[in-house]
């Protein structure tokens, strides 16, 4: 069985759109895309360039429009992204120029996909594809880079509909610029209690 980890950049409120540049995602008339670049630091690019060695890729829609209009052509950057198998839930979509890419219909072809042999699969962006996957308590790990910033609108890493779940803190770090960079695994179900004082 395959692994799912879901990679990912938020606000202290928890958005995720469009980290990584004015154009990138104006979807909602999101007016804040770029505001993850004033953050970087080397240990923050250290880590990514762990997080950006080969594996499998299961992407949404409207972020495989962003991705393959954007990485074949910058490569050197990310060859892995390029080079790994792309699972990419469309119901539309059938084929693509970008080589390595396979279309999937549905959340039962998802959980086929998790079912088999394989290299472990990445979720990047992807806000609709993360929320069916976390309500149908299919993400193994989150990976979460937490930037020291209110935004107040845009899309949103959860919502109301995720399983509940509990999770371990594997591994932490702080930037000089204040990021969280957090890894997550899951550790089954939410304990509840009373504080005794």
């Amino acid at each position: 069985m395959r692994k799912i980890t879901v990679l990912s950049m938020i606000t202290l409120d928890g958005v995720m759109q469009g980290p990584g540049g004015p154009e990138e995602d104006v979807s909602g008339d999101f007016k804040y895309g770029g505001w993850t670049v004033s953050y970087g630091d080397e240990l923050f690019g250290r880590i990514m360039h762990e997080e950006m060695k080969p594996a499998d890729y299961l992407l949404g829609r409207k972020t495989f429009d962003i991705f393959s209009s954007y990485w074949p052509d910058h490569a050197k950057f990310w060859p892995a992204i390029n080079e790994g198998t792309k699972y990419v839930l469309s119901q539309t979509m059938e084929q693509s120029d970008w080589k390595h890419t396979v279309f999937l219909r549905n959340l039962t072809d998802i959980k086929n996909l998790k079912q088999s042999e394989g290299a472990d699969i990445q979720v990047w962006g992807s806000s609709e594809l993360i929320h069916l996957l976390l309500k149908h308590d299919l993400v193994d790990e989150l990976r979460l880079k937490i930037y020291p910033v209110i935004l107040g609108e845009g899309k949103r890493l959860f919502d109301h509909n995720a399983v509940p779940g509990a999770f371990i803190l594997a591994e932490s770090h702080m930037t000089s610029k204040g990021v969280i960079i957090a890894h997550y695994k899951r550790a089954g179900e939410v304990i509840t209690g009373n504080i005794e004082i």
